[in-house]
């Protein structure tokens, strides 16, 4: 197996809806703001190559969207996944798998495109099955109107459409071990409704792909909670559960939006789980 970082390019949220009721004072300590009152986002995924499968986890905005729509995320930077994918030495034709940890446009935007005289849609990876689940699904397609505007449907329509639309088992508890694409999955409902975060054994490790409950390293302290969760009560034993287990077995957490810290270990203290090490991609993956 081998796992590869792709980036998918870098934007900027608003620093309190990303800290939810957490004072600026705190937070800004690890994740500065600009004068917009915004901090840096990256769309961090993530590739596996195993044997002859080829799974890309979450996939960033995408190019479809209108310029004004991309003009409230204030996108900087270089990277786009096509690059990224090439530098791996790959291209979106080889990809066999796209896992989507949820629905929400900056993890699956990049999923869809447009076809090539702009009437419609099309999978930008035309070749993949791409996975969700059942229960994520039904959240997603009848929308509640706090996250209305977080699930587009020309972001998801087309994938059922296409009929490569696949779905992970449904779980029988928090964390599945097994299923069809061979990494165990925690599924967590307090950011959205059954967001799956996978865990990947690589080279003695366990690499976890946070996704949205650990956004960035800043976000550590079990009450640092984002304005975005639609279950912010649920959120905090769930990241709480999570956090312990990963001081006691040592995972490798593979931050997709920390434009800073692309992996952490944590460990216990007197405070709770707080960061233990920083790595570079280079450390882990090379």
């Amino acid at each position: 197996m081998n796992l590869f970082p792709i980036e998918a390019g870098n934007f900027k949220l608003d620093g309190g809806a990303m800290f939810g009721v957490v004072p600026k004072t705190l937070w800004s300590r690890t994740n500065p703001a600009d004068s917009n009152n915004m901090i840096d986002i990256a769309a961090r995924c993530l590739l596996i190559e195993n044997g002859d499968r080829l799974t890309l986890i979450d996939n960033g905005m995408g190019n479809k969207q209108s310029e004004k729509f991309f003009g409230y995320y204030y996108r900087w930077g270089d990277h786009n996944i096509d690059d990224s994918l090439r530098a791996a030495g790959f291209h979106r034709d080889d990809i066999t798998d796209v896992f989507l940890t949820h629905l929400h446009f900056d993890h699956c935007g990049g999923s869809v495109q447009w076809n090539k005289d702009r009437t419609g849609y099309e999978p930008a990876f035309k070749n993949a099955s791409y996975w969700s689940n059942e229960k994520h699904w039904e959240w997603a397609t009848k929308p509640n109107r706090r996250e209305r505007a977080s699930f587009l449907k020309e972001n998801i329509m087309p994938l059922e459409e296409s009929g490569q639309l696949k779905f992970v088992a449904d779980p029988t508890s928090d964390f599945s071990e097994a299923n069809e694409l061979d990494f165990g999955i925690f599924f967590a409902d307090g950011h959205t409704e059954k967001q799956m975060i996978p865990h990947i054994k690589y080279k003695g490790k366990t690499v976890v792909f946070m996704a949205d409950l650990l956004p960035t390293a800043g976000h550590l302290p079990v009450p640092y909670v984002m304005g975005y969760d639609t279950r912010p009560l649920l959120t905090l034993p769930e990241k709480e559960k999570f956090l312990k287990a990963a001081a006691d077995h040592k995972y490798y957490l593979f931050l997709e939006h920390d434009a800073h810290n692309p992996i952490i270990t944590v460990k216990h203290t007197e405070k709770g789980v707080r960061l233990d090490e920083r790595f570079t991609l280079n450390e882990i993956f090379n």
